[in-house]
Parts: C-alpha cells; structure tokens; sequence
C-alpha cells in the first residue's frame, strides 16, 4: 500500500514538473511521461506486430481470417462460429427441409391426381364425395406449398444476415489494422459527429470505430432484406386470401391463411421499426463516441500547473 501511494505521488511530481517544461505535448494527448503515455489504451484492441493493410483485408475474405492474422483470435473464432452456423442453416439445413417438405407433398398431390381421374368417370351421385376428397387434398398441397415459399423467403433473409456478418467482420477487421496505426485519443467534434452520421455508418467512421460501422450495415442488409421478404409474403398471402375467399371463406385453411397474413405484416412492421431504431441509435452512439473520444487521454492522469497566486496544483477531471 505505501509502495502504491509512493508510485502515485511521483507521478503527480511528475507531472507538474512536465506540465511546466512542456506546453506542446497536452495539445497532441501526451504528458512527456513515458510511463503514462505507454499505458494500455485498450485492452480490446491491443496493437500487434502484423501490420500489413494488404494481407489484412486479404485474409479477412475468409471468415474471422482478418482477426486471426492481427492476433485478435477470440473475436475471430466468434465470428468463424457464426458464419458457420448461418452457412450451415442457409445451404444444407433449408435445402434438407425443402427435400422433406417435398417429399411430404408428393402422396398429397397423388390422392390429388386420383380422385382427378375419378372424377372424370364418376356418376353423378359420387361427384360430391370425390369433389369433397379432392379439395381436401389440393388445400394440404396448397399448404405444403405455402411452407416451401416461407422456407425459401427465410433462407434468402438467413443468407443476407450472413453476408452482413461477413462485410462486418471486414470492418472490424480493416478497424484493427487502422488503429494499430492510427490511434488517436484527441477530443473530436460531437457536431462533427453527427453531421457525418446522417449517412448510415459515416459517423462511426468518423470517430474511428469502423467496427460499429460494419456492425451497423449487417443490421441495416439484414433488416431490409426482411423486411423486402417478409412484403413478397404477405403479397403471396393476400392472393391466397382473396383466392380462398371465394371458394371457402370458413374452412380452417382460410383461417390458416389470415393468420400467416397477420404474422408477416407484423413481421414486415417490426423490421421497419428495428431500422429507425438502429438509424438512430447510430446517431447517438457516434455523438458519445465524439464525446468521450479523449477519455483515454494520458493528461488526465497528470497534474496541470494554475499558476494563480502562486504555485498550485491542479488535477484536470473531464467527463
């Protein structure tokens, strides 16, 4: 406990002293005080020896490769593991289920075809009976059909979340390399800030967090392609309303069919909420990046001079 207290009231000493001999390095963000100013800024982004732009971006085509090669590992094993799992639902999971869904329709669409041939030959007293089978049948088609339409739209969703990821990841990534050789702890204007954040992204770049700006465009790509998929499904339900209307508005598959209209429209809403949601929440986050931009500054680990009547002392506290 004495050796700490020892250790802080040298570098108060310090820094009075190097706030005398240097008025320079508290413009730049610096006290003169090697150990101050060698201090881990964060320990999110620890600057690494691999510092090439090229073989960066180049390995970051891959998933989490940018990470791996800047030694950022656990943020590049999250981002493998997720982009794994999104590969493995879009293309072999939605595909098996579309081969199950397939292969759950095709006795349905036989019975279809046989009560369609019965029919053709039928007397007069069976036709009711066979009309009857006959539709209940085509609505089960129908509705294995309205499930391979929802797989399908789910799977194009699922595939640009997946290419959100991989475009964050490239941020990220790029947000690694560039502060490793751009870091900067200067106050920066909040004005500024916002200004720059009226085109989605602008602002977290302005402030240096490419990382932010990559995770924003994921939501933003994944958003809007629901939204745009979840619209082509209530189109596709509005027509197989109107059509059901009019053949049986009271069967269960009508309902069936007005509920799945009301689960896409509620769907398609609360994307369109979460986009402005994240639009201005991207404002915001870039105007208390602005804000805190000099929070790591080392100066306010010094003591500054106030040279008013007399010698004294004065520790600069900014929030």
């Amino acid at each position: 406990m004495v050796r700490f207290f020892a250790y802080i009231a040298l570098i108060i000493c310090l820094g009075t002293v190097s706030a005398f001999a240097q008025s320079d390095p508290l413009q730049k963000g610096k006290t003169g005080i090697e150990s101050i100013d060698t201090l881990t800024v964060n320990e999110w982004d620890i600057p690494t020896t691999r510092n090439s732009l090229p073989l960066t971006m180049l390995f970051s085509i891959f998933p989490g490769g940018g990470h791996y090669y800047t030694e950022h590992y656990v943020r590049g094993g999250f981002i493998t593991a997720l982009e794994a799992f999104l590969f493995y639902e879009v293309y072999y999971n939605k595909a098996y289920q579309k081969d199950r869904v397939l292969k759950q329709t095709r006795p349905f669409q036989d019975s279809v075809a046989k009560y369609t041939r019965k029919l053709a030959f039928a007397e007069q007293d069976s036709v009711f009976a066979y009309q009857k089978k006959r539709n209940e049948f085509v609505n089960r088609v129908r509705e294995k059909s309205d499930k391979k339409k929802e797989q399908e739209d789910l799977r194009i969703a699922e595939n640009a979340w997946l290419l959100g990821l991989h475009l964050y990841g490239m941020f990220d990534a790029f947000g690694i390399w560039w502060k490793n050789n751009y870091r900067s702890v200067e106050l920066r204007s909040m004005k500024s800030a916002i200004l720059w954040a009226i085109i989605p992204g602008f602002g977290q770049m302005y402030n240096g967090e490419f990382g932010k700006a990559g995770l924003l465009y994921m939501g933003l790509i994944g958003a809007s392609t629901s939204i745009w998929t979840s619209q082509k499904m209530v189109n596709y339900y509005v027509e197989r309303k109107h059509m059901m209307a009019a053949e049986s508005p009271d069967s269960e598959d009508y309902e069936r069919v007005a509920e799945r209209l009301t689960y896409y429209r509620k769907n398609r809403n609360q994307y369109i909420w979460g986009i402005a949601l994240i639009y201005l929440y991207s404002i915001g986050d870039a105007a208390v990046d602005a804000l805190l931009s000099d929070f790591d500054n080392p100066v306010h680990l010094a003591l500054l001079p106030n040279l008013t009547g007399g010698a004294q002392a004065l520790m600069t506290l900014d929030f």
